[in-house]
Order: structure tokens, then sequence, then C-alpha cells
């Protein structure tokens, strides 16, 4: 019996094997995953996470889907700020250790399993890219948000400043699977950076979250352009 991991690949996967590869690569690296997502990203990560929940601008009270939900990091951002937090994921492992206290639920974020106009708000960190259907996913979020809720959603991006886009690929293309390799699983952290090629350009994104009823979408980047950030208001 093989044991080549589903993730590790020469060239990304497609269609379902995205899928299986995706679900697998996170139950494995989900013991480890928060150490490791502070070591490479400085703790920027923790300022993202905190600036998409500002964002959302959600009063006290409100429900709010963390979707790809991973050990529960915007769960706990989200609880702080008085919100009640449901963790949603695919990958099982990472549910396993998810810190938050939230209710959990496994599922395909893509096929969400909550009546249409129930939730207040949607937030998703740093899993777009690992999505199969993007606009699927995005229609998704206007049939269970509620008219007045609101949506926030990080992601990788790639910087438009050139010489800060030559460190930002050295960095995470050459150093970032080193440090997993060392810590947790290499083929994965080299597959982690390799994913942002399946991210379609702002616009695209903005425009798809408008079609799907959220009229005021908008793009920001953070830190320079490594990360982005979507918000937007159900129309």
């Amino acid at each position: 019996m093989s044991n080549t991991r589903s993730w590790d690949t020469e060239t990304l996967p497609e269609g379902e094997a995205k899928v299986a590869a995706v679900r697998d690569m996170f139950d494995a690296i989900a013991p480890k995953y928060d150490r490791l997502n502070r070591i490479i990203s400085f703790r920027l990560d923790v300022r993202w996470r905190k600036r998409a929940v500002r964002d959302l601008a959600l009063p006290a009270g409100s429900t709010v889907l963390d979707l790809a939900s991973g050990t529960g990091d915007l769960c706990i951002d989200l609880s702080k700020a008085g919100m009640t937090p449901v963790s949603m994921d695919l990958s099982f492992g990472m549910l396993s250790a998810d810190r938050s206290g939230s209710p959990r639920v496994q599922t395909d974020i893509l096929r969400l399993p909550v009546p249409d106009s129930s939730v207040d708000g949607v937030m998703c960190g740093f899993a777009l890219r690992n999505l199969l259907d993007l606009p699927t996913f995005f229609n998704e979020l206007g049939r269970v948000v509620k008219p007045g809720g609101r949506i926030a959603l990080l992601d990788v991006s790639v910087p438009k400043n050139r010489v800060v886009r030559w460190g930002n690929g050295i960095y995470f293309g050459k150093i970032v699977p080193k440090i997993g390799a060392a810590l947790s699983d290499g083929p994965a952290y080299a597959y982690l950076p390799k994913s942002v090629a399946y991210l379609p350009e702002p616009s695209i994104m903005v425009s798809a979250l408008q079609e799907a009823g959220f009229a005021d979408a908008e793009h920001a980047q953070l830190s320079g352009g490594l990360t982005q950030l979507m918000v937007g208001t159900r129309a």
C-alpha cells in the first residue's frame, strides 16, 4: 500500500481530489496547526483575525457561523466580542482540536445545514482557496445570512508591491515549507503557499459576492498585501 499523502503532489489537485486532499491534510496537521500559524506569521494572524471581527461590525448577541473554523481561533475572538459563534469545518481533526467551546459541526461548507436567512453573520478565515467552487460558496452565504447581516472573509494574498511580493515569495515558497517539515508536515506547508494560485483576482471575487446579494462588498489588503479581507452586508 502506498504511503503517499493526497496533498503531496507536484501539481495542485482539482475537483474531488482537491476536496479529499484538503480534508486529509488538515486532519493531519491539526495538532500543531496553531503553533505553526503563530510562528510562520510572526503572530500577525492574531492581528488579522481581530481586524476581521472588528470589520464584521455586528452587535453583541449576534449568531455568526465560522466556516472552515479550524481550531476555533475566530470563534474565540467572536465570543470575546459578545457574539455567539458556531464552528463548522470539513476536517474532523480540526474540529477535534477546537479550543473555543463553541458548538461544532462537521460539514461541507458549500452545503450549509442551516435554514435560509437564519444567521446574523458569517466569517471564514484563510480557507477560500481550499474550496472547490467559490461562486457556489458565496451564493450559500447569501442564502443563510439575514438581510442586514454581515460577512467577513480572510485569506492570503499576493502583494502588489514588487519588492514585497519578491520577499513574500521567497519566505512562503522556500522557508515556510522548511519550518513545516521541521515542526509538522513538510508537504502540507509546501502546498499551502502554492494554494494561493487557486484564488481569483479580488475584483472577480467582489463581483461574485455582489451577485450573491452583498451589494456593498469591498476588498482590502492587509499588512502590505500579505493578507486580504472582504466584507459585505446582505441586501
